[in-house]
């Protein structure tokens, strides 16, 4: 999978402003049904958005690398508590700009 460009960070960045998180990661951090959670959710929308809630400790960007590392997924954006994943399907449903 080729590294984003910044042109296609924002175009997606844009696209997930308008969703809401679908997933909230709390106290219990990074657990293996979470990571499943986030495979999955990747597997039908190519690109999520995850809430850090507060009562978790970790660091959101190091969170966030973890779980694109787990997921084979790529970091869009860390927004403060915020993290946006992008991970294209078989039949992508997203084109990106060039």
């Amino acid at each position: 999978m080729n590294a984003l460009n910044n042109k296609q960070r924002a175009y997606l960045s844009s696209l997930a402003a308008k969703e809401d998180s679908i997933l909230q990661l709390g106290k219990a951090s990074l657990t293996p049904e979470f990571v499943a959670a986030v495979d999955e959710a990747l597997a039908k929308r190519e690109l999520i958005k995850i809430s850090v809630l507060k009562n978790c400790f970790d660091d959101p960007r190091a969170l966030a690398d973890t779980i694109a590392e787990r997921t084979r997924s790529q970091v869009v954006r860390v927004i403060g508590r915020k993290l946006i994943f992008y991970r294209p399907a078989k039949d992508p449903v997203i084109s990106l700009p060039k």
